[in-house]
C-alpha cells in the first residue's frame, strides 16, 4: 500500500480536519502526529532516522493510504520523489491567524512546557527537531512565524506540480478537495475539528 493522497499543510491548517475528510472520502487509513503519540515505540526511531536523512516510508506509512500534518509536511519534497504518483495537498489560512494558533498550541507545548511527562520527552524532541527543520524558529515572533509559515507554503507550490497540488483552505469544504482527487461530494458535512481548545484536548487524550 503506498501513499495516494499527501498533507504537505503545516500543523494548525485544518489538518486533522483533512485527516476525517480523507477517510470519509476513501482515502483512509490516514498517518496524523496522532499516531505518532500513539505509538512512541515504533514511531520515534523511524522518524528520527528520516530527520537524520535514512527514511525508511514503507515502514513508518504501512497500512495508510494518505497521511498529513507534521511529521509528513517536512518531509514534501522527499515523498514527492518516493511517491510520483500521489496527489498532495497543502492547506493553507491566513498566515497572521496561523502564527497565533501556532504560537498557542504546538509552539506552547514544543519549546515553552518545562517538565514534559518523561514517557513524551522523546517525542517532543522530534517535534521539535521537525519544527526546527521546517525553518521555523523555537523562539520566534509572530512575525518570524508568520514568515516561516509564509516560506513553507511558497517552497511548497515551486516543488510540487500544479496538476499535482491543491491549496486547500478547510473553509472550502468539500467541493475543491473531491473536484481534485476526483470523487463525489459527500451528503455529509465537512469535517470541522481541533480548534485551539481541542488541540489541548486531543493532547490530554494522547497523553
Amino acid at each position: 500500500m503506498g501513499l495516494k493522497v499527501i498533507g504537505a499543510g503545516l500543523g494548525r491548517t485544518g489538518t486533522y480536519s483533512l485527516r476525517l475528510a480523507l477517510q470519509d472520502l476513501g482515502f483512509g487509513p490516514c498517518f496524523h502526529m496522532e499516531e505518532v503519540a500513539k505509538n512512541l515505540s515504533v514511531q520515534i526511531p523511524l522518524w528520527n532516522a528520516a530527520l537524520d536523512g535514512n527514511p525508511n516510508w514503507a515502514a513508518i506509512y504501512d497500512g495508510h493510504n494518505s497521511a498529513v500534518d507534521w511529521p509528513t509536511a517536512r518531509f514534501y519534497q522527499e515523498l514527492n520523489a518516493s511517491y510520483p504518483d500521489a496527489k498532495f495537498i497543502l492547506g493553507v489560512r491566513d498566515p497572521r491567524t496561523w502564527a497565533e494558533s501556532f504560537s498557542e498550541t504546538i509552539h506552547q507545548l514544543t519549546f515553552k512546557t518545562d517538565d514534559p511527562p518523561p514517557q513524551f520527552r522523546d517525542w517532543l524532541a522530534v517535534v521539535g527537531r521537525l519544527i526546527r527543520q521546517n525553518g521555523i524558529p523555537p523562539d520566534g515572533s509572530l512575525d518570524e512565524l508568520e514568515a516561516a509559515f509564509i516560506a513553507h507554503c511558497e517552497s511548497v507550490e515551486a516543488a510540487i506540480p500544479a496538476e499535482r497540488l491543491l491549496v486547500h483552505d478547510v473553509r472550502d469544504g468539500w467541493a475543491p478537495l473531491c473536484a481534485f482527487l476526483g470523487v463525489p461530494v459527500p451528503d455529509v458535512p465537512f469535517p470541522h475539528t481541533n480548534d485551539r481548545s481541542g488541540f489541548w484536548k486531543l493532547i490530554e487524550s494522547v497523553t
